[in-house]
Order: C-alpha cells, then sequence, then structure tokens
C-alpha cells in the first residue's frame, strides 16, 4: 500500500464539503465561488463536463486565491496533467483508473477516485488515492460507509452522488471524512438564481458537519 500519498486539501479537511460545480456553462461560476467562499465553503470542484471548465479554474484561481480548487470528471492521464497546469490541486473522477491515480501522485495532487465495491476500495486506495469517492452515494447509504470501515479502518471515504443537505449528518456519523455536494448545494445559481439562497444552503451544510462531527 502507498504510505506517501497526497494529503487532502485542508479546506476539506476543516470543513468536510467540497462543492462540485456542474452545469451547461461556467458564466456564473465566479459569483458562485465567491459566495461559497464567503459562506464558509472552501473548497470546490469543477467539472471538466462543464464547457470552459479549465479557463473556469483558472479564473476562479486568480479570483479566489485562498480557495481549494479541483478538477472533477477526470478521465485520463492527459486530463489530469490539463487540470493541474490550470491551477487545479486537486482531481475527482467517477470511476478508479489507476493511470489517474498515478498521474495525480506523481505530481503530488490530491486524487477522489470514485469506487462503490469493496475491491474497488481497496485497489483505488492501494494505488495511492488521497480518498475514495463512494460514487454514488445514494445507491448505498451512510451504512454502507459503515460496513467498510470494519475490513478496511484505515480507508478515507466521502460520499458523493445523490447525496442532500438533510443526509450530511448520517454520511458523516458514518465515518465519512466528509460529502462531495453537487445539484443540492449548488441549486439554480448556475442558471442566474438566488445567490442569497446559495450562502443560506452552504451555511447549512457546514453546520450539518460541525454538529455531526461534535456529536457523541
Amino acid at each position: 500500500m502507498n504510505d506517501d500519498r497526497a494529503p487532502a486539501p485542508a479546506a476539506l479537511v476543516d470543513t468536510g464539503v467540497m462543492a462540485i460545480l456542474r452545469a451547461e456553462s461556467a458564466e456564473h461560476y465566479p459569483a458562485i465561488g465567491a459566495t461559497l467562499a464567503d459562506a464558509g465553503v472552501r473548497c470546490l470542484e469543477v467539472t471538466l463536463t462543464t464547457p470552459g471548465a479549465l479557463a473556469a479554474i483558472t479564473e476562479l484561481r486568480s479570483a479566489l486565491p485562498s480557495l481549494a480548487l479541483g478538477a472533477g470528471t477526470v478521465l485520463t492521464a492527459t486530463d489530469v496533467s490539463d487540470a493541474i497546469a490550470a491551477g487545479a490541486e486537486f482531481i475527482v473522477s467517477p470511476n478508479t483508473e489507476p493511470s489517474v491515480i498515478q498521474a495525480a501522485s506523481e505530481a503530488r495532487v490530491a486524487s477522489f477516485p470514485g469506487a462503490l465495491t469493496p475491491t474497488e476500495v481497496a485497489a483505488a486506495w492501494t494505488a495511492g488515492a488521497t480518498t475514495i469517492k463512494i460514487f454514488p452515494g445514494s445507491a448505498v447509504g451512510p451504512g454502507y460507509i459503515t460496513a467498510l470501515h470494519g475490513p478496511f479502518p484505515d480507508i478515507a471515504m466521502m460520499p458523493t452522488g445523490g447525496v442532500g443537505l438533510d443526509d450530511i449528518g448520517p454520511w458523516i456519523r458514518a465515518g465519512a471524512v466528509g460529502v462531495g455536494l453537487g445539484s443540492p448545494l449548488q441549486g439554480d445559481a448556475a442558471t442566474g438564481g438566488d445567490l442569497g439562497a446559495l450562502a443560506d444552503r452552504a451555511s447549512r451544510a457546514l453546520r450539518a458537519v460541525a454538529e455531526a462531527r461534535s456529536a457523541p
């Protein structure tokens, strides 16, 4: 097992929330990023399925240097190189692709490969992943992480995919290091929606993590 894996972004470790930005346009990403940062969410994933995603990462990196910015839906080693060149400091994938994990590890960049089965989880961790993205989280539920931590007590896991705001507490209490939040957090902000409502959802998410972590 690789014991020299790249560490998770401090912003994720501290807050337990990774905001996932996925949309048909990155037009509103600067405003979304600023709103989330002001609310206390400091870890953002920009998916490469968004047109102009790499340029958006570069723009966000310049405008909001305190944020931990990563690229999502990274499928190839070339994607890893392009994302890092754009300013990404962590890599998120929907699947376990060894070449992606290796490219991120060689660049000393945190990687969050997607996995679901015990075999996939173990393979991704052995390959050098920082944290395993349990995807899709909605397919299994919080108890799944508890079950996986039986044989794999030292593997860091984070659910993504269908994780709602009301689900955050149960996932954290089950042993997740954090949660990846997409549309339940983003809402209509990517199409010019209410940024005040976005800030409220962000604050609610952060409170849910903090409360779950402090529960006896």
